[in-house]
């Protein structure tokens, strides 16, 4: 028989067999159902988290988990040396859905945004003219679009950075939100630069929501200067924010969107690329590839996925529940001295800690939300991310905020 750990020993595993890449709240999570989790000794919580906003349809969705289930016991992988039966299938769906001639599956966000960068490149050449081994692609100071040695080199987090190096070139930093930063930078280099790559809002920097207009203004920059606007909306897209992506707020269309986490309801990784012909047609066979990507097992879950988010209108119940978590948190903030502010689109929010980043206050904030029922992680040291699964109803919402106002009251800084 299998011998039955408790969370105490798992926790010891993990920490003796596992790099020590993460620093995870001291809980051990053993199953998922809705909008809660339990850990092994059967504690319930709710999950201000979703994974990072992969679990937007809930946990153990039971027609994602159906759909799995079924393409499981049929097929899992063949590979893209053949055809498979799913794939069309799929690809016709999403482009559709989000408005693109085509798409380039992928299974990581990281592999998505790699994929991104080497499509830049190759149109920057192929297709703007620009001089070969001279192309340039701008990002935002600030920006979280993974961890390879790639995208970490053009990271301004030293931890992600540092004894990483040597680093990789052609990437050009502004500051996020500055619209007279990017006109400048694209102006002067609109022979070189090939993309604008941005999170429309980004997650990992604490939840930070540009000014109104600040998108589609660097999206006619974009235009002016022969410029591919690379949208990257693996944690705000799949109705994250309120809408189905976050670019939508604005009614901008990029011609490149990044999509991952959701895009499977965190079932099983999926990720892709989308573009229209005149950018995806650059890439030939033998040039990309991934040989879990576009599997028939991805294809499957993935497309239900998306249908769940649109038949349970997902993106509307964020939207909602979004304005009434702020709101309330709003109250709480002037009865709260160590509360300093919160910020948010749909349910991707941030509370902002009174306190330096170097502290511990917003880590001690979750440890003890943890133990009153609540999962949420501090980011950045002194703000704390909450991104509950987007299946959360009203009631449920207010459960929660009574556990956040509770944790807040007895809290001792």
């Amino acid at each position: 028989m299998q011998e039955v750990l408790n969370s105490k020993e798992l926790i010891q595993l993990e920490e003796k067999y596992g790099a020590h890449n993460y620093h995870p709240l001291p809980v051990v999570l053993e199953r998922g159902e809705g909008v809660y989790v339990y850990d092994v000794e059967g504690k319930k919580y709710f999950d201000f988290l979703s994974a990072y906003s992969a679990v937007n349809q809930g946990h153990s969705h039971p027609r994602i988990i159906e759909a799995l289930k079924t393409q499981a016991e049929k097929m899992t992988l063949t590979s893209r040396a053949f055809y498979n039966s799913e794939l069309g299938k799929y690809e016709e769906f999403v482009t559709k859905l989000f408005g693109f001639d085509k798409v380039l599956p992928m299974n990581t966000g990281a592999e998505a945004v790699e994929t991104a960068i080497k499509i830049s490149r190759k149109w920057g050449y192929e297709k703007k003219g620009i001089e070969s081994g001279k192309a340039q692609i701008v990002v935002c100071n600030g920006n979280f679009h993974g961890r390879t040695t790639t995208i970490i080199s053009f990271s301004n987090d030293e931890d992600a950075r540092n004894n990483f190096n040597p680093y990789t070139t052609g990437f050009l930093s502004v500051d996020y939100n500055d619209i007279e930063a990017f006109r400048k930078i694209a102006k002067e280099n609109k022979d070189t630069i090939c993309g604008f790559l941005v999170e429309p809002i980004q997650g990992e920097a604490g939840v930070n929501v540009p000014s109104e207009g600040y998108l589609s203004a660097c999206r006619e920059i974009c235009k002016e200067n022969n410029i591919l606007f690379i949208a990257d909306e693996i944690q705000t897209g799949i109705a994250r924010t309120g809408k189905m992506l976050a670019i939508d707020h604005e009614n901008i269309k990029p011609d490149m969107l990044i999509l991952g986490k959701a895009l499977s309801g965190g079932v099983y990784p999926v990720s892709a690329v989308f573009a229209n012909d005149d950018v995806m047609n650059v890439i030939k066979p033998g040039q990309h590839g991934s040989t879990y990507g576009g599997n028939p097992l991805a294809c499957a879950v993935a497309l239900e996925a998306l249908q769940v988010v649109l038949d349970e209108k997902l993106a509307e119940n964020s939207e909602e529940l979004g304005k009434i978590f702020r709101s309330e948190i709003e109250k709480m903030i002037a009865e709260f001295d160590f509360l300093k502010a919160v910020r948010g689109k749909g349910l991707l929010n941030a509370i902002l800690i009174n306190d330096t980043p170097e502290s511990s206050t917003a880590w001690d904030l979750c440890v003890e939300l943890m133990e009153n029922g609540l999962l949420a992680k501090p980011t950045h040291g002194n703000i704390i991310r909450f991104a509950p699964p987007l299946v959360m109803n009203q009631e449920e919402l207010n459960l929660a905020l009574n556990i956040l106002k509770k944790t807040f009251k007895n809290f001792k800084e």
